[in-house]
């Protein structure tokens, strides 16, 4: 089956969370499915009529077991925000459905211990964490988002 090509594709609908601590920090994880150094935030696909804060709480609590008590929304990012993924990532995520991903994202403050952070509480996301200053995860994530995280770390005043 021939794919669709890559520019007339949709962009998948994600939420990011910017998580930081009380000295602003960001929280980054060590994807689990890669063996080479891809360090990120938390991310994930907004499920059909779910709204995008629900969706960023969601998945916060998935990939690293932080619940909604434990956590203070400052921000949103005013716009969605889409990237755009690399060929060779474009045809073998979701099938080769998608182009790339349109995100908003939230900047939420950790407001508990650091112990309530829980890699394995459900989806498997992350093999390490760690807390990073915004200059730290620009020089650590994929090349390919770095214009994203970029956009959204200036327009959370974190860089």
């Amino acid at each position: 089956m021939a794919l669709t090509p890559l520019k007339d594709r949709p962009y998948r609908p994600c939420v990011g969370v910017v998580l930081i601590n009380h000295a602003g920090r960001v929280f980054a994880g060590q994807r689990a499915d890669m063996t080479t150094p891809a360090w990120q935030m938390p991310q994930g696909g907004v499920d059909d009529g779910e709204e995008a804060e629900a969706a960023a709480r969601r998945e916060l609590l998935e990939e690293t077991g932080v619940s909604p008590d434990h956590v203070t929304l400052l921000a949103e990012t005013q716009n969605w925000l889409p990237y755009d993924f690399p060929d060779d990532v474009a045809d073998k995520r979701w099938k080769g459905r998608f182009r790339g991903q349109e995100q908003k994202w939230f900047l939420m403050r950790l407001e508990a211990a650091d112990d309530v952070i829980d890699l394995l509480y459900k989806d498997v996301e992350f093999s390490e964490w760690r807390w990073m200053d915004a200059q730290e995860l620009l020089n650590h994530i994929v090349p390919f988002k770095l214009p994203i995280y970029e956009a959204v770390l200036a327009e959370f005043s974190l860089t």
